[in-house]
């Protein structure tokens, strides 16, 4: 292990690869020496990742799936376990925005999908690789929020903040659980970023006035080192690294 690359050996996984921030933390975390098993709905995203990570000299697993599906999340675990036996990174960031609707017309199926993108899959997640992030020496695990949650609300962004918040309230629970083990688990909420899930909540907002992703993904990569001692905490982008 360098400085350089103070990942190398450690095998991650990172959800949401395809594109915006999930695609540059897993770039990232390529770039510094840990093989990357990227899963995303869109099969081209993932495969201009690989492209990106292999020009870097980096390895990739691309795995297409949809973090909804009924058992693609505990397959990818067997697949996992026999493969490495173990999982030292794991980065919960797909998630989807559903409406800006008042709460009162948001339909069954949007509520649906919201959850089970955004708590159900990582709650299953959760349950999928305890115990191969208890089998690392130090295992990280780091999941997107947002500050449209727990942490505050706003008119219309109901199905989104709802699920935030409960994302929120399963990792800090899940991260008392975990004391005593070598595992941390924290949440990073990255602000306004340039994606396309900020452009279509905010249209009328300038893209090119806010952050790229690739901006952020260090403070990604801090809360996954070895060194990290945090746990059971949602920690801004901006005060991460």
């Amino acid at each position: 292990m360098t400085q350089t690359r103070p990942f190398e050996g450690r095998v991650a996984l990172v959800t949401g690869a395809s594109r915006g921030i999930g695609f540059s933390v897993a770039l990232a975390l390529a770039g510094a020496g840990a093989h990357v098993i990227a899963t995303a709905r869109t099969q081209s995203g993932l495969e201009d990742l690989d492209d990106a990570i292999r020009k870097q000299g980096g390895s990739a697993t691309l795995v297409p799936m949809d973090m909804a599906s009924p058992d693609g999340i505990e397959k990818l675990a067997e697949a996992i376990e026999q493969r490495w036996g173990k999982l030292d990174i794991l980065v919960v960031n797909a998630g989807v925005l559903g409406m800006l609707t008042p709460a009162a017309q948001i339909p069954a199926k949007v509520w649906n999908e919201v959850l089970a993108v955004n708590l159900l899959a990582p709650a299953r997640l959760i349950r999928a690789f305890e115990a191969l992030l208890k089998a690392s020496d130090a295992g990280r695990a780091v999941f997107t929020t947002s500050g449209i949650g727990s942490q505050r609300s706003r008119a219309y962004w109901a199905a989104y903040g709802a699920s935030k918040a409960g994302l929120d309230a399963l990792v800090k629970s899940w991260a008392m659980e975990l004391s005593g083990s070598s595992v941390r688990a924290n949440l990073i909420d990255p602000g306004r970023v340039r994606t396309r899930m900020r452009a279509k909540a905010v249209p009328g907002e300038d893209p090119q006035s806010l952050p790229h992703p690739d901006d952020i993904a260090p403070a990604f990569l801090a809360l996954c080192s070895l060194d990290e001692t945090r746990t059971g905490e949602i920690i801004n982008a901006s005060a991460a690294s």
